[in-house]
């Protein structure tokens, strides 16, 4: 009889989260998940097909809950700058606590497709905080597109505000 095992999909991403911290993305593989697990590297492939849905997982839910958190700081802000502000600050600790990844040419190459794949709705889901500041919807788009493109970049946050401001609207 095959042995359950409560929650293996999230302790499968959870442990794949340690070994990527620790090791990089690089080293992971579905061996190591699988070994560390106690189970079958069969098993592992049942819910995840490669090493990159495995990690995509952990990605996405610390996504999730950098939204609702940048949701509810753009939402309390008085001005357009502190929800832009917000916006560049949780896009460079986001990325900052997945440097093991984002800073791993293999996980660069691995995920080259799905980065284009879903680009256009990061980009969404970053207009949707500054869109009430914004006179409209191509103005909301490209203002988050712009973050996105240059916060991955590295430029900081008060170049950036200082040429979006503008486009704004100016009962802000």
């Amino acid at each position: 009889m095959p042995k359950i095992i409560e929650h293996l999909p999230q302790r499968l991403a959870d442990e794949a989260r340690r070994q990527t911290e620790e090791g990089g993305f690089s080293a992971l593989t579905i061996r190591s998940v699988a070994s560390a697990c106690g189970v079958g590297v069969g098993t592992v492939y049942n819910y995840y097909p490669s090493k990159e849905a495995l990690v995509a997982t952990y990605l996405l839910e610390d996504w999730q809950t950098a939204m609702a958190d940048l949701k509810a700081e753009a939402s309390a802000a008085q001005k357009a700058e502190q929800a832009l502000l917000a916006i560049c600050r949780m896009l460079r600790q986001y990325l900052d606590s997945h440097q093991s990844v984002f800073g791993d040419q293999g996980a660069a190459a691995g995920f080259t497709g799905a980065v284009g794949r879903y680009h256009s709705l990061l980009r969404s889901q970053l207009a949707e905080p500054i869109r009430p500041f914004c006179p409209d919807e191509f103005t909301a788009l490209f203002i988050a597109e712009s973050l996105l493109t240059w916060t991955v970049a590295g430029t900081e946050a008060n170049q950036l505000l200082r040429v979006l401001s503008p486009m704004l609207r100016k009962e802000n």
